[in-house]
């Protein structure tokens, strides 16, 4: 679980986000939506303690998450697919992420296979695909069986196939009791398998819902996820000239 109080984000000059109140649960695949420069990859760095919030507090299953110390032990994330050495292998590059944690190297074998790469795990980094880096990051995240995992934009670069299985992954993680947090653009996706929705915009949360509650809401002429969003979050700025066009 994650528990977030009277959070606020900021870069020198300038507030990205703040977050009054908001508690991510157990048991259930959580999505983190909003256009670019909303704060989810932000949000979710704090959330592991790669930086520290201006003020607020962070709890991950009963853990205060202090910046820059250890990642809380129920805790996997994984928030860059280029977070690698390309001369590495999978499986070296899992292995030193074990240790870095302090977890057992055991499990190497364990997540190589859950993520489908046992026949590639001795091949070098750089020679995988988007996808394939993809679940050699969703790998690490599994290494310490978390309680709460964290992922950025993990269905980038996979294919159908790939898309359809970490959707079954989410959902087997989820029904089994894992706090899943996943940011994405995808909603197409989102509608698909998500339980609950987070949606950031003009630096707070926007809604805090069960996807059940968002789709039952929807307005006339709406029919889609897509619909409640623009409703919810208003329209797409333009990126070059930073208003709606």
């Amino acid at each position: 679980m994650i528990d977030i109080r009277d959070l606020t984000l900021s870069y020198p000059g300038r507030t990205v986000l703040e977050v009054p109140e908001l508690t991510v649960a157990d048991g259930a695949l959580t999505y983190l939506i909003g256009l670019n420069g909303t704060g989810k990859t932000t949000l979710l760095r704090c959330i592991c303690g790669v930086i520290a919030p201006a003020v607020g507090t962070v709890l991950v299953d009963g853990t205060l998450v202090r910046a820059h110390r250890t990642t809380p032990a129920t805790l996997g994330m994984h928030l860059d697919y280029r977070a690698f050495d390309p001369r590495h292998t999978a499986r070296r590059h899992l292995r030193w992420i074990a240790r870095a944690r302090g977890l057992s190297t055991v499990r190497v074998g364990d997540v190589l296979e859950m993520v489908d790469l046992v026949r590639v795990a001795d091949r070098r980094l750089g020679h995988y695909s988007l996808g394939m880096l993809q679940r050699v990051g969703i790998a690490a995240a599994l290494l310490s069986e978390p309680q709460t995992l964290l992922l950025d934009e993990p269905l980038n670069g996979l294919d159908i196939a790939g898309i359809r299985w970490i959707r079954e992954l989410l959902r087997r993680l989820a029904d089994a009791g894992t706090c899943v947090l996943v940011a994405t653009h995808l909603l197409d996706e989102v509608e698909r398998n998500a339980d609950h929705i987070v949606i950031l915009g003009d630096r707070r949360v926007l809604t805090d819902q069960p996807l059940a509650h968002i789709m039952n809401a929807l307005g006339p002429g709406e029919s889609s996820l897509e619909d409640a969003y623009l409703r919810i979050a208003g329209p797409p700025t333009d990126v070059a000239s930073g208003v709606a066009p």
